[in-house]
C-alpha cells in the first residue's frame, strides 16, 4: 500500500485543507485501481471518509468566515 495507510482521526484533524484534499485524491485513485485485499480496500475507504469530512469541515469554516465578512449574508 502507499502513503494512504490508515491513520487516526487526530492525524486527519491536523491536516490543512490542501493536505487532506491531496491525500483524498490519492485514496480515491488507489481505490479505483483496486486494492489487493478487501481489508486494504476497507481501510482506504475509511481513511477517505475521514479525509472527506476534514475537507468539508474546512470548506464550511471558510463559508462561515465569508458570510461573517459580508455581514452574515443578509442581503
Amino acid at each position: 500500500m502507499t502513503a494512504t495507510t490508515p491513520g487516526s482521526a487526530a492525524d486527519v484533524a491536523s491536516l490543512s485543507f490542501e493536505q487532506a484534499r491531496d491525500e483524498l485524491v490519492r485514496v480515491v485513485a488507489e481505490l479505483e485501481q483496486g486494492a489487493p485485499t478487501l481489508e486494504e480496500s476497507l481501510a482506504l475507504w475509511e481513511r477517505g471518509e475521514k479525509l472527506y469530512a476534514r475537507c468539508e469541515e474546512w470548506l464550511l469554516g471558510a463559508k462561515r468566515r465569508l458570510d461573517a465578512a459580508r455581514g452574515e449574508g443578509d442581503e
